[in-house]
């Protein structure tokens, strides 16, 4: 399939793929993005490819995404930083839980080091965007945020907003 915008899309297990790569000097490399959900809201597996209306929907609201991308950065940094001191602080600042040194992050800047390492970008109807991340302090879960019309609706472990 080949849009104007997007390029050529590519199916692989489901989901489908822009060649367009996001680059961002706040993350580490270049990384996938992903148009389309690939389960609808009652978690059944989308079998359509996404439609021409759609992909020009996402088009725009990946475009819009990129021109408030500093301060969708801002939003995801706050929210990271604040997720950590509910979740993983207690852990990680403890030497007797952790068994390690206490890491010290007592500012947004010292845990971003934490969350540069981005995984993919998907694209979802309602100007819907999601950035999911490789946290480096809890792999297993990973952080996303998910974002509407470029405000940060949710954050939570990977596929879990």
């Amino acid at each position: 399939m080949h849009h104007p915008f997007w390029g050529d899309i590519t199916e692989i297990f489901g989901e489908y793929m822009t060649e367009i790569v996001f680059q961002s000097n706040f993350f580490q490399h270049g990384n996938a993005l992903y148009l389309g959900d690939v389960y609808d809201e009652e978690g059944e597996e989308i079998e359509n490819a996404p439609s021409i209306e759609q992909l020009n929907e996402f088009a725009q609201s990946y475009q819009a995404f990129l021109q408030h991308l500093e301060s969708c950065l801002e939003q995801i940094q706050h929210r990271a930083f604040e997720r950590y001191i509910q979740l993983y602080a207690h852990y990680y600042e403890n030497p007797e839980k952790s068994g390690e040194a206490p890491l010290i992050i007592t500012a947004i800047e010292q845990h971003n080091f934490y969350i540069r390492n981005l995984l993919h970008i998907r694209i979802s109807d309602r100007q819907t965007v999601r950035l999911a991340i490789r946290y480096d302090l809890d792999t297993e879960h990973g952080m996303e945020f998910k974002f509407i019309g470029n405000q940060l609706v949710k954050v939570a472990g990977i596929a879990e907003t």
